[in-house]
């Protein structure tokens, strides 16, 4: 399975076949320039479990199923999904990219410490 459904605010930053995933939400605007770069979101799949924050070296650990994960920040994720084989793990992370591009991901309810002007960007960007 491809990512041709892909929302048009997510882009393909990277994809393996049979490995590791990463879709990236709006990086026109969220760059360093204007925000810190791990403000970036983001979706990995990846097979196996995510053993380390993205900003991390390898975050795969061999495994059978395949991960999803949405992340805001390193720190701060949707919570992680797992799946049988990559066409569905592939198939659940374009359904993520579309809830969150459309504002139905509460980003805000994943935050200790609120990040007032990111929040508002988002807001704008995602029509929630």
């Amino acid at each position: 399975m491809s990512y041709e459904q892909l929302h048009e605010s997510w882009v393909v930053w990277s994809d393996e076949p049979e490995g590791r995933s990463v879709l990236a939400y709006r990086p026109d605007v969220f760059d360093a320039d204007r925000f810190p770069a791990e403000c970036l979101p983001t979706i990995y799949l990846t097979r196996g479990r995510p053993s380390r924050r993205p900003a991390g070296h390898d975050p795969i650990e061999s495994g059978e199923q395949w991960t999803v994960v949405l992340y805001l920040e390193p720190d701060v994720d949707a919570g992680a999904e797992q799946f049988d084989d990559r066409d569905a793990a592939v198939e659940y992370a374009i359904e993520l990219a579309e809830e969150f591009a459309t504002g139905d991901v509460d980003y805000r309810d994943l935050y200790q410490v609120p990040r007032t002007e990111y929040f508002e960007k988002l807001d704008e960007l995602t029509e929630a």
